[in-house]
């Protein structure tokens, strides 16, 4: 690894940003059709395609000093291609909230200043511990779509699932044995879900998506009855980073009406 890499690319949307947060927004010179925050500071960057099919000769004429990856969100063989050239990619994958600011520390370690860097990372500690002091005795029993056709969501081990859970939600599908269980409508209305989640990525759920379902197959739930069929910004549950305090005060709002 080394120790101040001048020169990075980012495959990971959410770690781009963070870059960005941190202050490292200059040395970053290429990344991902998917990373579109920050807007102005990306827009500066060469685009290498998207998080599943990078163009490997793109980045190699980048002459990157470090590519940062995701375990889930890139391909294996895009990471081996990469490092068959010489170039050095660190794959990380934050599954919790405590992993993810771990990552946010290991990337300000890349040589963000102290101040800055301080600054990011205390403001998301801070609204983690805000989180920590206000989760209710009994959260609210709640469902998450990730796709549709086939209906999937999401379990035990994954970051969402983590914050959902610091934000007074529990997850209905936590035991599932998949990460991404596959599940039909009939069986969510059958769990009673007192909250229901339509993210906009990386299926795009709309307004329309969430009438559907509170007036069909959801519109006997707790959760339809109570108006808390939402769609939300996708990046808020799945984006690692400094995007982790706007998801806590987001889900909080949704779920903080409880009468």
């Amino acid at each position: 690894m080394p120790r101040a890499p001048a020169r990075l690319v980012s495959l990971v949307p959410s770690v781009t940003e963070t870059l960005f947060a941190l202050g490292l927004g200059d040395r970053v010179v290429g990344t991902t059709d998917w990373c579109i925050h920050p807007a102005d500071g990306v827009a500066g960057t060469r685009r290498v395609r998207g998080t599943k099919n990078p163009d490997v000769e793109a980045i190699a004429e980048l002459a990157p000093d470090l590519v940062i990856a995701n375990l889930e969100e890139n391909r294996e063989i895009d990471v081996r291609r990469l490092r068959e050239r010489g170039i050095a990619v660190w794959v990380d994958f934050p599954r919790t909230v405590d992993d993810a600011i771990a990552q946010v520390r290991w990337l300000a370690a890349l040589g963000a200043d102290g101040s800055v860097a301080a600054g990011v990372i205390g403001a998301i500690e801070d609204a983690v511990r805000a989180a920590r002091a206000a989760r209710p005795r009994r959260p609210l029993l709640g469902f998450v779509a990730v796709w549709k056709d086939p209906w999937m969501t999401l379990a035990r081990d994954t970051y969402a699932h983590d914050l959902l859970a610091l934000a007074g939600i529990a997850n209905l599908y936590a035991d599932s044995s998949d990460r991404y269980p596959r599940v039909t409508l009939a069986d969510v209305a059958a769990h009673a879900p007192e909250v229901v989640l339509l993210p906009d990525e990386p299926y795009r759920f709309t307004n329309a998506d969430a009438r559907e379902l509170a007036g069909g197959a959801l519109a006997d739930t707790p959760a339809a009855r109570t108006g808390r069929i939402a769609v939300i910004d996708g990046t808020l549950p799945f984006w690692h980073g400094p995007r982790l305090v706007a998801a806590l005060a987001e889900l909080q709002r949704l779920t903080a009406d409880r009468a």
